[in-house]
């Protein structure tokens, strides 16, 4: 099994996990992460596993090219180190952003999407 099909799988497995567990709860979902993007401690220990998630991906699988489900990994690496950079370094605009993203107005548009990716990578990984 190549490294690509290997995170797509997980990736795909790790989101959706996760997606049907927000689309099931909603009230909790919000609960929990309103509190955790305003404190500092929640921010730092969150951009440190995204940085390393997002290093061990950018490291491990730095694929341009080999069609699109290679490229899709990539960037969730890629998107993964970048926003772990973010949090870390600019921690004071996390709550602003969160507010900017409207995650709460579109709670189902966030989980929708979230939902089809994990499905793409899942899909590709076992049929490509």
């Amino acid at each position: 099994m190549s490294l690509t099909v290997f995170l797509a799988r997980f990736l795909g497995a790790y989101m959706l996990a996760l997606v049907v567990w927000m689309a099931l709860r909603k009230p909790q979902v919000i609960a929990i992460l309103r509190p955790m993007v305003v404190d500092p401690a929640h921010i730092f220990w969150i951009a440190v596993l995204r940085i390393g998630m997002g290093l061990a991906m950018v490291i491990g699988h730095d694929v341009w090219r080999g069609g699109a489900l290679p490229v899709v990994v990539t960037l969730i690496g890629w998107t993964t180190l970048l926003r772990g950079l973010f949090m870390l370094y600019a921690p004071e605009k996390v709550p602003a952003l969160y507010d900017r993203m409207g995650f709460e107005a579109h709670y189902a548009a966030y989980v929708g999407v979230s939902a089809l990716l994990a499905l793409y990578l899942l899909i590709a990984s076992y049929l490509g």
